[in-house]
């Protein structure tokens, strides 16, 4: 019988799963008002380039911010920052904006939510939690994604209710009219305060930390020797450059997706944002089965599926039909829960021995998020470049393959070495 998890961890899953559960459809709502205000193409990934820029831009101080402040608090205060974010759109900011506005409450919602479970889960438990975490973060891309798809459809936006909202709107379209999105938008700010009321109940977990200088220059100076740390601990250096590969691939590869759905299966938005349910379904086993059966000791057993995981994108952007795409998506999905969960928790376990909860969950943020606006960049830049999608999916795919092998031989040779 599996050891049961501490007080107050399922209602952080709870509100955690909440909040990205509105952040994942908030994202198919904001795409949504992109095509309906016919800006190019190009601008989706902006949408995500800006909601990451803060986790970057902001990494010396929310970690010192999530350890000074009780981080279920933290946590119920980001939220209504990201409720900031939804009413700029419903005011007629643009997209990117009032999108990039939310990024800002979720880059300190991360190192509050992680740190606190480094805080109450001992480290026997680290990867059976990052499981629940995994899980829920998946659950809510592929429920949120289809809660996206729904409120933009065409029944959900043509309702009553939602002309009334877009008639209510501040700031009216080019056309004189509000956007026919906003019922959508308002939906969402529910979502947004249920996560904080369930943040709200989250106990303390009476963890405290010595308080440092709050001046800019100090905190950056810190920052900088925390990440210089981390990155040259020999276990905690490794599964950083995993976790770093696969955030910056895996926020790309939502777009890839949706953009390879549309030119190649000629699947709508809607439907599009649907298939992403098979990559969902794929890391939910692959992050359970992590979970059940990787220890923390076992973490690096796991890396050959990255390479595996590499070579399963030019597979997919190979297929032509919808039921080989869908059993090759939750192949890759299951690879990437499988690979992602016990490197994460041996990453978690590392930063919190060697830095604060806090500081070493900033540390991996920044430099994962780093990675997502590197690899958004390049997609933006390829996708005006007018790249075809299914060579664009090779390119990926095969320098995700090479980049894991690079890592395995890696960690081969330092695996005699003791860790630092």
């Amino acid at each position: 019988m599996s050891e049961p998890m501490p007080r107050g961890f399922h209602l952080l899953i709870a509100a955690q799963f909440t909040s990205a559960l509105a952040d994942n459809a908030l994202l198919i709502v904001a795409i949504a008002l992109l095509v309906e205000q016919l800006l190019p193409p190009w601008w989706a990934p902006m949408l995500k380039f800006g909601f990451t820029a803060s986790y970057v831009l902001l990494a010396p101080f929310v970690g010192v911010l999530a350890d000074a402040v009780p981080k279920a608090r933290l946590m119920a205060w980001m939220n209504a920052v990201k409720i900031a974010g939804v009413l700029a759109l419903l005011a007629g900011a643009h997209p990117v904006a009032g999108f990039a506005l939310v990024g800002l409450g979720a880059a300190a919602y991360a190192p509050a939510k992680y740190g606190m479970v480094t805080e109450i889960v001992p480290p026997r438990q680290l990867v059976a939690a990052n499981a629940w975490i995994e899980v829920s973060v998946v659950c809510a891309a592929l429920l949120g994604t289809v809660l996206g798809g729904a409120l933009v459809s065409a029944g959900f936006t043509g309702s009553a209710v939602s002309r009334m909202i877009a008639s209510m709107q501040a700031a009216p379209l080019a056309d004189g009219t509000g956007s026919a999105h906003a019922a959508a938008l308002a939906a969402l700010l529910g979502t947004y305060a249920l996560a904080s009321l369930l943040n709200l109940g989250i106990p303390d977990s009476g963890a405290r930390y010595p308080r440092v200088r709050a001046d800019a220059a100090a905190l950056c100076l810190d920052f900088a020797r925390a990440n210089h740390t981390l990155w040259r601990d020999r276990d905690g250096g490794l599964s950083l450059a995993v976790t770093t590969l696969f955030w910056g691939v895996g926020a790309t590869l939502q777009f890839v997706i949706l953009r390879w759905a549309g030119e190649v299966l000629h699947l709508g938005l809607e439907q599009a944002a649907y298939l992403q349910a098979a990559v969902a379904v794929g890391v939910v086993v692959g992050a359970a089965a992590a979970g059940r059966w990787v220890p923390l000791h076992a973490a690096r057993r796991v890396l050959p599926v990255g390479v595996v995981l590499g070579l399963l994108l030019p597979a997919v952007g190979s297929v032509q039909s919808l039921l080989p795409a869908v059993l090759l998506l939750a192949l890759a999905g299951a690879a990437g829960g499988l690979l992602v969960v016990p490197l994460n928790a041996l990453l978690q376990h590392r930063g919190c021995a060697l830095l604060t909860a806090g500081r070493s969950i900033a540390v991996q943020g920044f430099n994962e998020n780093a990675s997502v606006l590197a690899m958004l960049a390049v997609y933006g830049a390829l996708v005006a470049a007018e790249v075809p999608i299914v060579p664009l999916m090779w390119g990926f795919g095969l320098l995700i393959a090479l980049a894991m092998a690079v890592l395995m031989r890696s960690a081969a040779r330092s695996r005699a070495a003791p860790a630092g």
